[in-house]
């Protein structure tokens, strides 16, 4: 199995890609680690997890609290012996605002989550895959970071700040044997843009209407599932991607497509 003994930790688990995310992993045989703030959600997942035959812990975890990220990582650790894989999924989206009009006092909160939240948890299990001589972290980005879409300004600027730190982690981190990738994501065919769809619908448009003016724009055709994107991530956390470190992947159905 791809992921056959690695141990993941998952930050920002929900109901969307982060949920896919995790059963799949186990189901590649990796032990996983869930953490968010919704820690009844992520028990229930544990559990489900559980019943299926997989391993998995659920911890509660706010990544803007330091310690919050280093109690989770302790907890992982002593729970399955060792750390190998850790994915920023947790994000915060912020305001939906254009910029002239844009609250900035609020955007620090968004960078916090978005962006610094992923170098506390790098920090958190760094220990553990240095005493492993290697492990693979993951951080997921955004498309609006490249292609920009009215309103996402405060999310995108955050996430642009989190492409930027990959490659500086990716340097820093390379000399322990820790590859940091980034996975840049278009739309996601699940809870968040299905979502905004119905608020389309709502407001009076036709949903074909909505998913065409979507779809339109993307060489595949379709919207991407959640579940192929989970695996497009948990590509830089196999052994498949052992040699690759500080690259970008644009999991967009070619919306995107970087010079």
């Amino acid at each position: 199995m791809l992921l056959q003994d690695k141990v993941i930790i998952i930050s920002g688990v929900g109901a969307g890609m982060g949920r896919r995310m995790a059963k799949l992993a186990s189901a590649e045989g990796a032990k996983v680690g869930l953490a968010s703030r919704n820690s009844a959600y992520i028990k229930s997942l544990a559990k489900e997890i559980k019943d299926l035959g997989g391993e998995a812990i659920a911890c509660s975890t706010d990544i803007t609290r330091s310690e919050d990220c280093y109690k989770l990582a302790k907890k992982v650790k002593e729970r399955f012996g060792r750390i190998d894989g850790l994915v920023n999924s947790a994000y915060q989206h912020g305001d939906w605002a254009t910029t002239d009009i844009a609250d900035v006092d609020k955007w620090a909160d968004t960078y916090n989550v978005n962006c610094i939240g992923a170098l506390r948890m790098a920090q958190a299990v760094l220990p553990y895959m240095k005493s492993n001589s290697g492990g693979a972290i993951v951080n997921v980005s955004t498309m609006t970071t490249v292609n920009p879409f009215p309103g996402e300004a405060s999310y995108a600027a955050s996430k642009g700040g989190l492409n930027v730190l990959t490659k500086h982690m990716a340097k820093d981190f390379g000399r322990f044997g820790i590859r940091v990738n980034l996975c840049r994501m278009g739309w996601i065919g699940g809870a968040p843009v299905y979502g905004y769809i119905d608020a389309q619908v709502n407001n009076g448009r036709k949903r074909d209407d909505v998913i065409n003016e979507i779809t339109d724009r993307i060489p595949l055709g379709i919207i991407p599932p959640e579940e192929d994107c989970a695996k497009a991530v948990l590509y830089f956390v196999s052994d498949y991607a052992r040699v690759v470190t500080g690259a970008t992947l644009d999991v967009n159905g070619g919306q995107y497509m970087a010079p």
